[in-house]
């Protein structure tokens, strides 16, 4: 991510109105090789999530679906999971009716026409995964990003009191 991004991402979002709105959906977020640093990692995948979560419930949003991660925990290790985790911590206390985490396992897309960088690594995992598919738990498969947009849309609009987390088995096509 170029520095200039983070840097208008943030500077931005404390003035950022968010217009009258029912439901809201985020799927913003980065890679820390991406962003360059485990702060400007911060910068988009906590601190971008939370003020676009807050002005939009400001503008009167009552439920909220938003992409995270599988393993996501204030708790983890793992500073990407907790990063995350985090997120979700502070977007389930800003008083929506109904909030749903999708967290998906490695999901698959179509990276190139979104002009995103190809991932040799993760190019590696979903060919391994998608011969291996039988024997992988369905928590664990690869995830078409397209199903895991369809889930959460259903998800929300069902508008399930408080806050949920949809594993990525739940989302996956039947």
């Amino acid at each position: 991510m170029h520095p200039q991004l983070v840097v208008h991402l943030t500077d931005s979002l404390p003035a950022f109105k968010a217009p009258s709105v029912d439901d809201v959906f985020i799927a913003l977020g980065t890679t820390i090789k991406v962003a360059g640093s485990q702060q400007a990692f911060r910068a988009v995948d906590f601190e971008a999530v939370v003020a676009l979560a807050r002005s939009a419930r400001v503008a009167g949003a009552s439920r909220l679906g938003i992409v995270s991660a599988m393993g996501a925990s204030a708790q983890s290790p793992v500073f990407y999971n907790r990063v995350k985790g985090e997120m979700e911590d502070a977007v389930s206390q800003l008083g929506y009716d109904s909030v749903v985490f999708a967290r998906p396992s490695v999901l698959a897309g179509d990276r190139a026409a979104l002009a995103q960088a190809i991932r040799s690594g993760e190019q590696l995992a979903l060919t391994i995964t998608r011969l291996l598919k039988p024997l992988i738990p369905a928590n664990y498969r690869v995830i078409a990003a397209a199903d895991v947009a369809a889930a959460l849309i259903q998800a929300v609009q069902a508008g399930q009191p408080g806050c949920r987390r949809l594993l990525s088995g739940e989302m996956q096509a039947r």
